[in-house]
């Protein structure tokens, strides 16, 4: 069974930083693309970044020089660093397999101005 596990969310004041983790589990982690979105209140989900199984990664223009994605195949787990963060990056953050139908529970980040 697949299964991704999203953490790290919380409170944080602007201009600060949080990492994100997405431990997933029934899968061949290391071949997969993972991807982080987010979907802030009243709005739609949209992506935000993603990583191949080569670490090659592409973001989001409204998130570019500021998150960081990575990976670790060793630990099943993907990773999201965002620094500098801006009331507007407020919004629950998932992560998901890229070109499949499988997401985590979302965890919630909240940027205070």
């Amino acid at each position: 069974q697949v299964q991704l596990v999203e953490s790290g969310g919380g409170l944080v004041q602007a201009g600060g930083s949080l990492r994100l983790s997405c431990a997933a589990s029934g899968i061949i982690f290391s071949v997969n693309t993972m991807g982080w979105y987010r979907q802030a209140p009243g709005k739609q989900r949209e992506w935000v970044a993603r990583i191949t199984r080569g670490n090659n990664v592409n973001y989001a223009d409204s998130v570019k020089g500021r998150f960081t994605i990575y990976r670790d195949n060793a630990k099943n787990t993907a990773y999201l660093t965002m620094r500098m963060l801006k009331p507007e990056d407020t919004a629950v953050y998932y992560c998901t397999i890229v070109g499949t139908s499988y997401w985590g529970q979302g965890t919630q980040v909240t940027v205070s101005s």
